[in-house]
C-alpha cells in the first residue's frame, strides 16, 4: 500500500525544526501542539513551500525531495492537496470554477462530472453557479475541500481549516471530512491545537514543541 513518509530538518529565520511522519493509505495523522510548535512549517515543507535544508519526503510511494540525491520536485508537481485556514477562494470564479480549477482537463465533459460528484458528497448541489462571496462560512470551506481533493491528491494537507467556525459547524464539518477521506482513501496530516479535534480525527497523533516531535502514538494512548 502506498505510504506518505519522511523526515526533515530546516530553519526559518531564527526557528528550527526537526520533524518525521509516517502515514499509511486512508491513516489520519494529527500534528498537535502549541502555536509556534512547527506544524505549519512541516506542512509547507512537506508540500514543497519551505526548502528543507536536509531531508526526504515521500508522498504515495514517490519521492518528492531528497537531499542526498538532489530532488526537489516541484510544488505543483506533487500531487498533494493543500487546505489552509483561509481557504483562498477565488472571487472571480463561481462554485464549480473553484472545485474545477485544479483539474488539467477542467473544460471537457469528464471534469465537469467530477464537479457534480464532489459538489453532491460536499452538499454544495445547486450552488455551483454561486460565487464565493455569495457563500456562508461552512459552504466556503467545503467548496475549498472540494477543490483540494479534486485532482484526487494520494495526501492531503490541512491547517486548522476549521478553526474560524463556530463550534457546531466545527464539529459537523470534521466528522464530514473524516467519512469523506476515509471514503476516497487518502492519506492526510491534519494540523490542530484542539485536544478534542486531535482525539477524533486522527488514527495517530504526533505532538510537536519547539521544533521538534515529541511522541507519535494513536489518540488515546497520547492524551492519558
Amino acid at each position: 500500500m502506498p505510504v506518505s513518509k519522511g523526515w526533515l530538518k530546516c530553519r526559518v529565520g531564527g526557528f528550527s525544526l526537526e520533524a518525521d511522519w509516517h502515514i499509511e493509505e486512508g491513516e489520519v495523522l494529527v500534528l498537535f501542539g502549541p502555536s509556534g510548535a512547527g506544524k505549519t512549517t512541516t506542512l509547507r515543507a512537506i508540500a514543497g513551500l519551505v526548502r528543507p535544508e536536509e531531508g526526504r519526503v515521500e508522498l504515495g510511494g514517490r519521492v518528492v525531495y531528497d537531499s542526498t540525491v538532489h530532488i526537489s520536485v516541484p510544488v505543483h508537481r506533487r500531487q498533494v492537496g493543500y487546505l489552509t485556514q483561509q481557504y483562498h477562494l477565488f472571487p472571480h470564479l463561481n462554485v464549480a470554477g473553484n472545485i474545477a480549477y485544479g483539474l488539467p482537463d477542467r473544460r471537457q465533459p469528464d471534469a465537469r462530472g467530477k464537479v457534480e460528484r464532489l459538489a453532491k458528497m460536499l452538499r454544495l448541489e445547486g450552488l455551483e453557479d454561486r460565487y464565493t462571496w455569495q457563500l456562508s462560512g461552512g459552504q466556503q470551506q467545503r467548496v475549498a475541500l472540494a477543490r483540494t481533493l479534486a485532482p484526487r491528491p494520494g495526501t492531503v494537507l490541512l491547517d486548522e481549516p476549521f478553526s474560524n467556525l463556530d463550534p457546531h459547524l466545527r464539529w459537523q464539518l470534521r466528522s464530514e471530512v473524516k467519512d469523506i477521506l476515509r471514503s476516497n482513501g487518502v492519506s492526510a496530516i491534519y494540523v490542530t491545537h484542539d485536544q478534542e479535534e486531535a482525539l477524533f480525527l486522527g488514527d495517530k497523533v504526533a505532538v510537536m514543541d519547539a521544533g521538534k516531535v515529541e511522541q507519535v502514538s494513536v489518540p488515546e494512548e497520547i492524551f492519558h
